[in-house]
């Protein structure tokens, strides 16, 4: 859907009005969304980790990789969102 959006765009029929913005708030969305969901999904499958492994700090692991996996989505996206222009 998004290539197809970048194809409008350099056609000349560009992403004006609404819809250039619901694709600026889908992005604004995702920044604000990666690194919670990273730390989460971290925690989540560290506590796992921890139950399985009779360990105690796997979860904490999990965590910080999981922010940094967040930070890296939050990079990836706005390097993207800045390469375009926008």
């Amino acid at each position: 859907m998004v290539a197809a959006m970048a194809d409008n765009k350099k056609q000349g029929n560009g992403l004006g009005g609404g819809l250039g913005d619901l694709v600026k708030a889908e992005s604004m969305i995702q920044l604000a969304i990666a690194l919670p969901a990273g730390c989460l999904i971290g925690w989540l499958l560290g506590s796992w980790a921890d139950r399985h492994f009779h360990q105690g700090w796997i979860g904490i692991l999990g965590i910080v990789l999981g922010a940094v996996g967040g930070f890296i989505q939050i990079f990836a996206t706005a390097s993207r969102y800045l390469k375009r222009g926008s």
